[in-house]
């Protein structure tokens, strides 16, 4: 049936993989910042720039390990050692809550993004190495719909631990989250195959590649995206100071995962079908919506409509543009490519998380709506312009276009 679908071995593999990872990182995302701030005393200033370094420290690495996959043609190795690196990072974070404090925990998440950073790129350029043109949209988001599988279950694992032993550290989740961590870096090392380049077929890329114009008018446009495109952190932070409840937060949190998980696959289908823009254009136009949402909100039951919104949003968008940036680029450079366009996509978000807890209180057109917020709905639309510039170098043709 997968096969019939486009979706490898390779793709199902990487699927389980993100699914456990996910699972483990989504436990423990939706009370890092009630841990950061609760726990560990942290500012909603302070809890931005430590997002935003986490994110930069990470981004700009994954250009580099992206090139050196596509330089050294092999993508495991990263994979392997990024999923790993994620792993071990969990139990330190937690150890913030008995030594040295935030700083440790400034530690322990720059070192789980560092992980991610590494495998990232390589992870992305196997997806699109396993899997036929046609079957891009598809194959990543299939890959995505697991992810967010994971993501769902890991925040109700988390409700679950709290809520049968109440008065549990959240500290200690960190230390549970190792498991399923562990298990996904060991089932990478096992079970994923490297796909083969023919090394005479032309020389490995530099570390410095030329890139096609589509690429570089694709990152200009995600980078307006991203300079809007603040942390999570402050979605949560923004439902609890409306009102949600600390078991609601985690369970609102789950509902937008669902969201994503169930729409990703059938919406990177129809990227497929009617090709990447339109369906990208639309998850941003879907991301302003819910940040003006956010800015103006003002009672507790918003953030149960807006978190499944937001959810819509990285279904249409998220894997979708991943695919996107595989179409635009020659084999020989997907890591590298897409390394690059993750590198700058995290410094725009590490200044967008800088931002938006400096502006915090700041409050627009007589305390309506929050600057925080609302500047991330400009940048949003600002991008769509730019993204519809685009003209790829179509190595894939959309299936319903009749050519």
């Amino acid at each position: 049936m997968l096969r019939r679908s486009g979706i490898t071995a390779n793709v199902v593999v990487l699927g389980w993989v993100s699914f456990l990872t996910d699972l483990a990182s989504e436990m423990l995302y939706p009370i890092m910042p009630l841990f950061l701030v609760g726990t560990l005393g942290a500012s909603p200033a302070l809890l931005g720039l430590i997002d935003g370094i986490a994110e930069g420290v990470s981004s700009g690495l994954r250009w580099i390990a992206g090139a050196m996959s596509d330089r050294f043609r092999r993508r495991k190795p990263f994979v392997v050692a990024g999923y790993t690196l994620s792993a071990f990072s969990k139990p330190v974070m937690g150890i913030a809550a008995y030594a040295v404090g935030w700083p440790m925990f400034l530690f322990g998440r720059c070192s789980d993004r560092l992980g991610k950073s590494i495998r990232t790129s390589a992870r992305d350029a196997l997806i699109a190495d396993s899997t036929e043109p046609q079957y891009r949209g598809a194959a990543f988001g299939f890959h995505r719909a697991f992810d967010t599988f994971g993501a769902v279950i890991g925040p109700l694992i988390a409700l679950l631990i709290v809520t049968v032993k109440r008065g549990v550290p959240l500290a200690w989740l960190f230390f549970v989250a190792f498991v399923p961590g562990l298990l996904s870096a060991l089932l990478v090392l096992l079970a994923i195959k490297e796909t083969p380049h023919d090394p005479s077929s032309s020389k490995p890329p530099s570390i410095l590649q030329s890139f096609p114009r589509p690429l570089w008018m694709l990152i200009a446009a995600n980078a307006l995206f991203s300079l809007g495109n603040s942390s999570d952190s402050f979605l949560i932070l923004r439902s609890r100071d409306l009102g949600v409840s600390f078991s609601g937060v985690i369970l609102v949190y789950a509902l937008y995962n669902l969201t994503y998980a169930l729409g990703a696959m059938p919406l990177g289908k129809l990227s497929d079908w009617i090709g990447r823009k339109p369906v990208i254009i639309t998850g941003w136009l879907i991301y302003a919506a819910v940040y003006f949402g956010f800015a103006a909100a003002h009672a507790s039951w918003t953030p149960w409509l807006l978190f499944p919104i937001y959810g819509l949003y990285q279904a249409f968008a998220e894997g979708v543009t991943k695919a996107m940036v595989s179409d635009v680029v020659p084999r020989e450079q997907r890591a590298g490519a897409m390394g690059l366009f993750y590198t700058v996509s995290g410094f725009g978000q590490l200044i967008a998380s800088v931002a938006a807890g400096a502006l915090w209180n700041v409050q627009w057109f007589n305390g309506h709506m929050m600057a925080a917020f609302a500047i991330g709905g400009v940048f949003s639309l600002a991008a769509v312009p730019v993204i519809a510039s685009v003209r790829p170098r179509q190595e894939h043709t959309p299936k319903g276009s009749g050519a």
